[in-house]
């Protein structure tokens, strides 16, 4: 019997790869990616030369059958995504699952993930957070809103750029303007940004500065009154 392993890679500064991350990826019989092309970059720069194969959101139901047989017959493969951890909000649930359901050996290697930077810089509290990835786009949207409003944890989200003004408008219209928010731009790369205020100069501040980049909102919970 083969093995999984969850191999994160950085979210931007290459210096954050690790060294059992390196040695994982050089010795395994196949590297699953979710872009060949973005982690070619990461594969070449370390000097890493194993197999890659395409394992993306639009591919991995049809894939994981043929992957599974390949590790129940020994072999060691590793999963990456574009950056950060996969699985989280981004393709690895599946697979890891039908992993667990074959008795086969999976284990994650410790790494880069962006909310949590991005959770410890905002200064809100963090001993109880809930991470809620991307909102929906359309559908739901509303309804989980109206929900995250009476929560009292803090409170992380993923937001496309062309999407954090409208997203923090929300946060204006269901949680209120003076809801503590922190905002954390492209993190670990040259132009890092965290900017944390109101829900309304945060807002104000986005109008006036278009963001770009990779982005992570960090909202307070609901305080009791």
């Amino acid at each position: 019997m083969g093995k999984l392993y969850i191999v994160p890679t950085p979210i931007g500064n290459l210096d954050d790869m690790t060294f059992r991350a390196i040695k994982v990826l050089q010795e395994a019989d196949l590297v699953l990616a979710e872009d060949t092309r973005t982690s070619g970059k990461l594969m070449k720069h370390f000097d890493i030369t194993t197999h890659m194969q395409s394992h993306h959101m639009h591919n991995e139901h049809k894939t994981v059958d043929n992957i599974v047989k390949r590790l129940e017959s020994g072999e060691v493969i590793a999963l990456i995504s574009d950056a950060g951890t996969p699985a989280i909000s981004d393709p690895g649930f599946l697979l890891t699952r039908a992993c667990v359901e074959n008795n086969i050996a999976v284990e994650c290697l410790p790494g880069a993930t962006a909310f949590v930077p991005a959770l410890v810089n905002s200064g809100l509290p963090n001993d109880k957070f809930v991470f809620e990835g991307f909102l929906p786009e359309k559908k739901g949207r509303q309804t989980r809103f109206l929900t995250l409003a009476e929560e009292p944890r803090t409170m992380v989200f993923y937001v496309s750029p062309h999407k954090l003004v409208k997203t923090l408008g929300e946060f204006v219209q269901y949680f209120g303007e003076d809801r503590p928010v922190s905002i954390s731009r492209e993190l670990s790369k040259l132009h890092e940004e965290t900017v944390r205020g109101t829900a309304q100069e945060v807002l104000a501040h986005f109008e006036a500065n278009p963001p770009k980049g990779e982005i992570v909102a960090v909202v307070g919970g609901k305080l009791d009154k």
